[in-house]
């Protein structure tokens, strides 16, 4: 006997009404369409439910018996959806990050993924530029916010795409040009990423458009490390254009260069890695990026 959770609902609203016509408003069904199904579930159990009376049907001894027992199951049946509901996957996702992500990126892929995944938890971690990964490589990140070019072993997908720039002390004679040549940084001492970051280290030194070697002023870990030797007159550092804004800085002034490819901020993730978390905020990150 296959009886259905909805002819039991049906069943149930019709004795609470004891009117078919009121019990088909109550359901937003037809009343043919209401006592068809109750038809098929009398066939279906053998007996009578509802007998006509003068001010509309009342239950038989049969639909009697049977009425809490079908409260029973449809009530049984909610809670368990509910429980269902409950027992989603619970874990935490760990966000690395070099630098401020910014752009509108970080928050509204948030709400998406949280929307997706309720009951995970988000943790942001700042990674210093000695690992180029973000924190994937050792697996204290599932996923980061990196500037290309990346290690092996990772997958990558572009957020934005943005002109390169230079940071300099507000007193620097070349502050007074709108647009500064890459040429004229060339004698420049410039602030470094440490060498363990490897290809990203020579990215933000600009030897991908140039020959000779750059000279290093200082050697920097973190982003505030890098501002803050700016500001003391050690050095000028390229930074990206959506970066000028985010890292203001009293006596650091940002100017656009000319001469250089533009940089890429993407979201990494580990090759292989298809985690529900980890797809549903790389998910999130694609829907985003598309109305940019």
């Amino acid at each position: 006997m296959d009886v259905h959770l909805r002819e039991l609902r049906y069943f149930v609203a019709v004795a609470d009404e004891l009117n078919v016509t009121r019990a088909a408003e109550r359901l937003f069904v037809s009343q043919p369409a209401l006592s068809k199904q109750l038809r098929v579930l009398e066939r279906q159990v053998g007996f009578r439910l509802f007998e006509r009376v003068h001010s509309g049907v009342a239950l038989t001894r049969q639909g009697a018996k049977l009425l809490p027992i079908a409260r029973d199951l449809l009530e049984r049946w909610g809670a368990g959806v509910e429980v269902a509901r409950a027992a989603v996957p619970k874990g935490t996702l760990v966000i690395g990050m070099q630098t401020a992500v910014g752009r509108g990126l970080q928050q509204a892929a948030l709400r998406r993924f949280r929307a997706k995944m309720p009951g995970w938890e988000v943790s942001l971690r700042l990674v210093g530029w000695d690992d180029p990964s973000g924190g994937l490589s050792d697996g204290t990140s599932d996923v980061a916010f990196i500037w290309l070019p990346v290690p092996p072993g990772l997958h990558t997908y572009v957020l934005a795409t943005e002109s390169r720039g230079v940071a300099m002390p507000d007193g620097h004679p070349l502050a007074e040009l709108a647009e500064v040549p890459f040429e004229a940084l060339r004698d420049e001492p410039f602030i470094a990423l440490p060498a363990s970051a490897g290809p990203l280290r020579d990215y933000w030194l600009g030897r991908d458009a140039r020959d000779d070697d750059p000279i290093v002023g200082v050697t920097a870990n973190t982003p505030e490390e890098v501002f803050e030797a700016v500001t003391s007159g050690l050095g000028v550092v390229l930074v990206a254009e959506g970066n000028a804004t985010l890292y203001n800085r009293p006596g650091m002034i940002y100017r656009p260069v000319t001469g250089l490819p533009p940089g890429e901020l993407a979201i990494a993730w580990r090759e292989g890695d298809v985690s529900p978390q980890v797809v549903a905020f790389i998910d999130a990150l694609r829907r985003v990026t598309t109305k940019v």
